[in-house]
Parts: structure tokens; sequence; C-alpha cells
């Protein structure tokens, strides 16, 4: 069962009720993805021309839609083992609260595009849904960056693995970085053991610190 909820910055987010996890920090949904996604990823990536991504947990769209805004050329890939039905995700309002009406059908366009096919969403912008769960899904050497946004440990830990982050690691090109919420000991241990070198950051209100792995070699 999921609910909506409010966050402190004002923006949605939604309760897993069974799980009792939450899809974005209650701190500030829009706040939290653009501080970990955007700020401390997609402005930290260097590479000219098209930036590959590749997202663990697509969830609610905001992190896709807030990387769409940043009006970079980018090829979007998106995994989610659980989408959202329509009716959850035409509640969430994050165009308005972006001042970006004018994108309001990109923002749809993300939840509602087929399954599994490279669609475009503008002259910059590609995406391509897979579902189903990464442990089962094969994955190209072909990204800069990896927005690592699956539920908490806790919750998922058989996402947190030294062998999930064995096939990121493999999953990015020399140079490119991963970046999560997360700053966990053990998931931390846990990426160094698959050769990722670590760096912790200020995490977003409400955390203390984040994380981003590069990939050096």
């Amino acid at each position: 069962m999921l609910r909506l909820v409010t966050t402190s910055d004002g923006s949605p987010t939604l309760l897993n009720e069974e799980l009792e996890e939450h899809y974005h920090s209650r701190h500030g949904a829009i706040r939290e993805s653009q501080h970990v996604f955007i700020d401390a990823g997609l402005k930290a990536v260097t590479v000219q021309g098209c930036v590959n991504i590749l997202e663990i947990g697509l969830g609610t769209g905001l992190n896709a839609f807030l990387t769409f805004l940043e009006k970079k050329e980018v090829m979007y890939t998106a995994l989610e083992a659980f989408p959202l039905d329509e009716s959850i995700t035409n509640a969430l309002n994050y165009p308005a609260l972006l001042n970006a009406d004018a994108a309001n059908d990109v923002f749809r366009n993300i939840h509602s595009s087929d399954w599994g096919r490279v669609i475009t969403l503008s002259s910059t912008f590609e995406l391509k849904k897979i579902k189903g769960k990464v442990q089962d899904t094969e994955l190209d050497q072909a990204f800069h960056l990896i927005y690592f946004d699956a539920f908490a440990p806790g919750v998922q830990p058989e996402l947190w693995t030294k062998e999930i982050f064995d096939k990121m690691f493999a999953a990015l090109l020399p140079g490119g970085i991963l970046v999560t919420y997360c700053a966990k000991g053990e998931v931390k241990r846990n990426m160094k053991a698959a050769g990722f070198t670590i760096e912790a950051l200020q995490g977003p209100p409400g955390k203390r610190e984040m994380t981003r792995a590069k990939r050096d070699f």
C-alpha cells in the first residue's frame, strides 16, 4: 500500500506502508534528489557530449525529471522492479513545484512510455526503462554515471552487497561515478571491495553524509 506524503520542502514522496519506507527523504524530496543526484552526480560528470546515466530505482521519476531540466544531452536508462500505477504518478506535482509546467508532458511520459525500448522525450533526452530487478538484468559497460536510489539497506539488503557493486563497477566506464544517499559503513566497505574509490560528501538535509564512488580504471 502506497500513501502520498508531503515532505518538509513541500514536495511529495510516497510511503510504502508495508515496508515502512519512504521513496524520498521526509526532510525534502526535491531537495534530497537535487543534492545527491544532480549536484553531487550529474554536475560532477565532465564528459563532453552525451552523458549515459543508469538509475537503479526509477520510483517517482523525480531524479529523471530533474536530470531532464538540466538541459544536458542524456541517454537515461532506468531500472524499476515495481512500477507505479498511473493513478499514483498523476498525483505527483513535481513540474508545478519546480516551475516547469511547460515540461509536464515530459514528466508524464517518463511514467507512461513503453518499457524496454528507447523513447525520445526531447531533442537532447532519451529514456529507456527496464522493468526488472538489477540482480536479473544484464548491463553493458556503457555508463558515465549511476544514480543508486534503491530502498535503504535495512529494507532491501540484497541490493547493497559486494556482488551488486561488482555489477555497478562493471557497468561504469573508466572515470565513471556512482552517487547514493547512503553512507553506511558496510555499504562503503562493499563498494571498496568492488574496486571503487570512495568519497564521503555532505549529505542533504536530515543526513550527515552521502557517498560518491568512482571507478578509476
